[in-house]
């Protein structure tokens, strides 16, 4: 399967199946796109009416390297993985992350907050410190030979219970020495009750840090209110700046959220950048589409000019070594995620389950709420496996509606599972909105790292 587009100043080819990229002249990238729908001598036809300057050795040659890079599955190449997809699900199905809602509450009031103002549907609540070392036992027990385990301290505002957060990474370190674990914990925060005990203490032990700052400040302001209604911006930069300025070699990253309130968000990433964020992500809203901060399918071709946008300034950037990153912009054309990420995706309910405060367990994050979507609790473990079979038995990118025949499947895994059901109650129909920016990301990203390479 290929995929063509032109961007920059540069003719793209991508091979789906291989995942390989070329970067071609007018000829070769006219050439490829009637490769399989027309004859040679067709194709040659073409070719020289379209390029007097062409002569047909030219074209002879263009067509050997066409038919070696054929030859060496590296363009028209077979898929194959989809025969496979079932045994790589199977081979997902140990647990080796958690997400743990140490608080059902939050002290901030985000217009546009999936988790109903971090309440999750009325279920407010603060983990407790013995609830919190069972869910730590439970991911120990569940993991089986799985060394490197993964807990995201989150929320709601997971600050609110920070003390107990850092007790939960001193038990980990302890059942690490037990079990010979190795514990990455991860805190998602919106920064409010950031101070120099949160700053000493996530750089010591958090190996990643998640910052929610959605750009500029009228941005931030608009959407990210405290509960009496005031934004919120000047109460977190100064302390996000301090996080990452002592944060060394650390990983965090900045993580917005764009609405229809700014469809130029590329001027809201270029504002984090230009605070000295260098790692950046900004995600399109997912929303009732009757607010007034729904995106819709008719906003998709502004949304595509600042995708596009952001690529150009990234790469001017790049060129005068000022350089940042944009979370989606981050591939890897040499070697990227293994084979079982792309076919199998980001693991939920298999590999990832959420603990809410009560201990109940829920296939991500994001069904956290949803009574339909409860799959058992950290002290009975398992109960309702008709849930996790949805996950488990039926959740590829070739049991995606739209995702079998898409060019972007090895780059996306799928899509959101989440998404997927909240848009449309079946995991395996596609999200379509999100589908459809999700492919240009990849053609922008793909392109700034063909231009790179040049630099």
């Amino acid at each position: 399967m290929i995929h063509q587009y032109k961007l920059n100043g540069y003719n793209i080819v991508m091979d789906a199946n291989s995942g390989s990229v070329h970067s071609v002249d007018e000829v070769a990238y006219d050439i490829i796109e009637m490769y399989e729908t027309a004859s040679k001598d067709e194709i040659s036809r073409v070719i020289l009416e379209r390029y007097p300057e062409i002569s047909q050795a030219d074209i002879d040659e263009t067509f050997a390297d066409i038919e070696e890079l054929k030859k060496e599955g590296l363009l028209f190449s077979i898929d194959p993985f989809e025969e496979m997809a079932d045994e790589i699900k199977v081979k997902q199905s140990v647990l080796k992350a958690i997400c743990l809602h140490v608080a059902h509450g939050c002290n901030m009031d985000c217009e546009y907050c999936f988790a109903g103002k971090g309440e999750y549907s009325g279920k407010s609540g603060i983990m407790s410190l013995e609830v919190g070392k069972a869910a730590l036992v439970y991911l120990v027990r569940e993991s089986g030979s799985r060394r490197h385990l993964e807990v995201d301290f989150f929320g709601g505002e997971p600050l609110l219970n920070w003390d107990v957060c850092k007790e939960l990474v001193a038990y980990g370190r302890e059942l690490e020495k037990k079990h010979d674990k190795i514990f990455n914990f991860t805190l998602t925060t919106n920064g409010v009750l950031i101070d120099d005990d949160v700053i000493d203490f996530t750089n010591k032990e958090m190996g990643n840090v998640v910052l929610s700052l959605d750009g500029r400040q009228v941005t931030h302001d608009r959407m990210r209110k405290n509960k009496t209604g005031d934004g919120t911006y000047d109460k977190i930069v100064d302390k996000f700046r301090r996080l990452v300025d002592a944060r060394g070699t650390k990983e965090y990253y900045m993580r917005g959220t764009y609405t229809a309130y700014n469809k130029d968000f590329a001027a809201d990433i270029i504002h984090m950048a230009d605070m000295g964020f260098k790692e950046t992500s900004m995600e399109p809203v997912v929303s009732d589409p009757t607010v007034p901060y729904a995106l819709h399918e008719e906003d998709i071709p502004q949304l595509y000019e600042e995708y596009e946008k952001l690529a150009l300034e990234m790469l001017e950037r790049r060129k005068r070594g000022e350089g940042f990153n944009f979370y989606h912009y981050t591939v890897d054309l040499t070697g990227g995620p293994c084979i079982y990420k792309r076919v199998a995706g980001c693991g939920v309910g298999t590999e990832y389950l959420a603990v809410t405060p009560t201990g109940d367990l829920y296939p991500c994050h994001q069904f956290v709420g949803d009574d339909n979507m409860k799959v058992g609790t950290i002290y009975d473990g398992i109960t309702e496996d008709h849930v996790l079979d949805i996950f488990r038995k039926g959740n590829n990118m070739y049991t995606r509606d739209k995702c079998k025949g898409c060019w972007a499947k090895l780059y996306c895994a799928g899509g959101c599972a989440a998404n997927n059901y909240h848009s449309n109650g079946d995991i395996n129909k596609v999200y379509n909105f999100g589908c459809e920016l999700h492919k240009k990301r990849i053609e922008c990203a793909v392109m700034l790292e063909v231009a790179s390479q040049e630099l």
